[in-house]
């Protein structure tokens, strides 16, 4: 089916109460949706105030498009202001710029069911009264206010507009005068024309002109509407709670309420006005979008308007403040479950959710794993997804078996699917089940949560994944992470996912700055407390420090393995000489290969099989996992080691005494590094003995190419070599050893 037809809404939009921006936008939108500079010129003739002929065609070749242009959506949003209402609709009908798929929010008022509320005339007024009850109301007695009394006619026309008027004096100033003006209001304003009645400015001004740049309190605006009985005006502004500080009747078709913004500056007034309109449209209240500047008149109460009082009907309804005001809108249609009794569910308890990972985690809940830079975090949850597709335990944890989504955020996509299959490859796993993995590669794609969130829901839907991965969150962070307010609302974004997709949410963190063994595992997350406290569980890893004999004793299974490995595969009559007890020691083995093979078989060995693995110990990092969990018991932590690719948990218990990084004191730490002085005098010589040889490779050694060899002074050089004792130093600073 066609879209609407845009020149029949145009009989209901005015040209000539639109601001010059707002005809621009009625152009471009027209120019967009396929129809002539001349449709538009025609309608622009409306204004014939401002009307000049030509200009619409002239600024019709200016409009080129944009990345955000201005479609017909701005029409039909202009004409249903000025009353044009959509025809009925047939369950087919195609979708409008402005339709509402759904529930539309912050609808508080049913138009269906409006009666009015009557607003009744004082039977006995008093107008000064009025005006002084309104100035106090609205400023400071040091402010200053812009007025206008007089007006002025187009010619053949009855409608009087206002002039600029005045804005010289405060309200203090004003009121005083009032108070001894013997009800002669035109004493104190000037004469005022019966026919047209009054204006006066609703935000202080700076005493030098009536422009937005001279308001200089953003503290006010005007919600007028003059399109609906004022009776059902009424009812609207008062049933929508709308903070209103002082409430007019214009003496015409209209209640003007002046409307509490209190905003800190123009742009934020301009954000919460357009918040305040767009509320008043949902509910019926169609407000005349050129009353939004914070400059804009409204009607003076206390004075004559054709022969109607504008007269002041009320003051303080609603709200007390914009804020408060806001968040009852935000809340009065939110959706949320109303409480329930804990007796009625007392004897029909739901069935909790199943578990996802044994012991740590339930489907549709959250689990964040935290850990420094080289932890293999990555490679964790890729572990992870694996076990999951496949069934198998992930370190210590059995896990169920169903699809899994991995959004990657971080790896080229080619690196991403190497790292999956190195990592099946590693732990040994036949990839029975590798179709249960689905990888989302938005490495340079990456968008705040907030937004990815939906875009995820969407495509995630239908899939029936039960886990979803988002590695690494930094990514995706929207706001300060320091924040807690910015940062429960990021968190929010991962239960919507859980929510909406009945799966879980899967995440990992950073570590803040520093040596992390002290601190709780919940406080070691970079950023606000919210990262640790939100998620149903807390898997972090801390680093172990690894010390040199542990490391050799590593490298002497490793080695014997290694031996062990070639000789099985090369020599297999070597168990007969080789007791249980030997298979245990480097040395032995290494003895042994090197009697029994051949020298070229014993040298293939010591580079392809004992080198490799001598290295392959020293790339290992040893971890220790500790948890914090909602729904489980506390686990004993568990110790790994992260063996590139993956992690292997220590089941023997080699790692079970070692301290972890930041485990000891500062002072415990630093007196363990601490040397002998006699250890501290070998190191020196070791290091003379070795800028020696490096100073001397192109001629004789000076104690200048020995100290820059070393990074000191020369100084420092000749007092080590004074304390060696064995080497000379003459004049020219030359280095010479002793003896020689």
């Amino acid at each position: 089916m066609d879209k609407i037809d845009l020149l029949p809404l145009l009989e209901y939009i005015d040209p000539a109460n639109l601001s010059y921006q707002e005809w621009v936008n009625v152009g471009m939108a027209l120019k967009l949706e396929g129809y002539t500079a001349s449709d538009w010129d025609n309608w622009s003739r409306r204004d014939s105030a401002r009307y000049r002929s030509g200009e619409c065609f002239k600024k019709w070749t200016s409009f080129h498009g944009s990345n955000t242009p201005v479609t017909g959506g701005t029409i039909v949003d202009m004409a249903k202001a000025g009353g044009w209402e959509p025809s009925s609709r047939k369950e087919d009908y195609e979708l409008d710029w402005d339709d509402t798929i759904g529930k539309d929010d912050k609808v508080i008022i049913d138009k269906n069911w409006l009666e009015g509320r009557e607003v009744t005339e004082p039977e006995t007024w008093d107008p000064v009264k009025d005006l002084v009850t309104y100035l106090e109301t609205l400023f400071d007695s040091t402010e200053n206010v812009g007025y206008v009394t007089s007006a002025w006619q187009k010619e053949g026309d009855n409608k009087y507009l206002p002039t600029k008027g005045n804005w010289d004096r405060t309200a203090g100033q004003l009121i005083e005068e009032l108070n001894i003006c013997d009800d002669d209001i035109g004493l104190v304003f000037g004469d005022y024309k019966p026919e047209c009645g009054a204006w006066i400015r609703f935000n202080p001004l700076d005493g030098k002109g009536c422009k937005n740049d001279n308001v200089t309190d953003f503290r006010y605006s005007l919600v007028e509407s003059d399109n609906m009985e004022i009776e059902k005006q009424n009812e609207i502004i008062r049933a929508l709670e709308l903070p209103v500080a002082c409430l007019v009747h214009s003496g015409g078709k209209s209640l003007h309420a002046i409307v509490r913004i209190d905003a800190g500056s123009y742009e934020e007034y301009r954000k919460r006005v357009d918040y305040l309109y767009s509320i008043c449209k949902k509910n019926g209240l169609e407000v005349d979008p050129q009353n939004r500047n914070p400059s804009r008149l409204s009607r003076m109460p206390g004075v004559i308007r054709n022969g109607h009082k504008q007269w002041l009907v009320d003051t303080n309804i609603g709200k007390a403040n914009f804020t408060e005001w806001k968040e009852w809108i935000e809340s009065v249609n939110d959706d949320l479950p109303e409480p329930e009794s804990m007796a009625d569910a007392w004897n029909n308890l739901p069935e909790l959710a199943p578990s996802l990972i044994d012991g740590i985690l339930r489907q549709g809940h959250k689990i964040l794993i935290a850990g420094p830079s080289k932890a293999g975090k990555s490679f964790g949850l890729i572990e992870l997804c694996c076990a999951i597709a496949e069934g198998q335990k992930w370190l210590s944890w059995a896990c169920a078996q169903g699809k899994v989504l991995y959004v990657n955020l971080e790896l080229d996509r080619a690196s991403c699917l190497h790292r999956f299959k190195d990592v099946y490859q590693a732990l040994k796993w036949e990839p029975k089940n590798v179709g249960n993995i689905d990888i989302w590669n938005l490495r340079g794609k990456s968008i705040p949560m907030d937004k990815l969130a939906p875009k995820l829901i969407r495509r995630a839907a239908k899939k029936n994944y039960i886990a979803i991965v988002i590695d690494p969150i930094y990514k995706v962070i929207t706001g300060d992470e320091n924040s807690a307010d910015q940062m429960a609302n990021f968190c929010n974004q991962f239960d919507k996912v859980c929510t909406e997709l009945g799966c879980a949410v899967i995440y990992c963190h950073h570590h803040s700055k520093g040596a992390q063994g002290g601190k709780r595992s919940m406080d070691r997350a970079s950023g606000s407390g919210v990262f640790a406290r939100d998620p149903d569980a807390l898997i972090d890893l801390i680093e172990l420090d690894i010390t040199e004999e542990l490391y050799k004793q590593e490298e002497n299974k490793a080695v014997s393995a290694a031996c062990v490995a070639f000789l099985e595969a090369n020599y297999p009559a070597w168990e007969d000489n080789v007791s249980q007890d030997d298979q245990c020691s480097e040395k032995t083995m290494l003895d042994y290969c090197n009697r029994v093979l051949l020298r070229e078989a014993y040298i293939e060995m010591i580079n392809h099989f004992v080198h490799p693995a001598r290295q392959r110990v020293r790339q290992r990092t040893a971890w220790r996992i500790e948890g914090t969990l909602r729904e489980f018991p506390k686990f004993k932590p568990v110790n790994l080691w992260f063996d590139y690719p993956a992690h292997y948990v220590d089941t023997i218990g080699v790692l079970k005494d070692v301290e972890a990084d930041g485990d000891q004191p500062a002072w415990k730490r630093n007196f363990k590094k601490r040397k002998t002085p006699a250890e501290g005098k070998k190191t020196r010589g070791t290091s003379l003995e070795s800028a020696f040889e490096a100073a001397g490779f192109n001629g004789q050694p000076t104690v200048k190419g020995m100290a820059e060899y070393m990074s000191v002074t020369e100084k420092t050089v000749k007092n080590h070599l004074k304390e060696h004792g064995g080497f000379l130093v003459d004049n020219q600073g030359a280095v010479f050893k002793k003896g020689k």
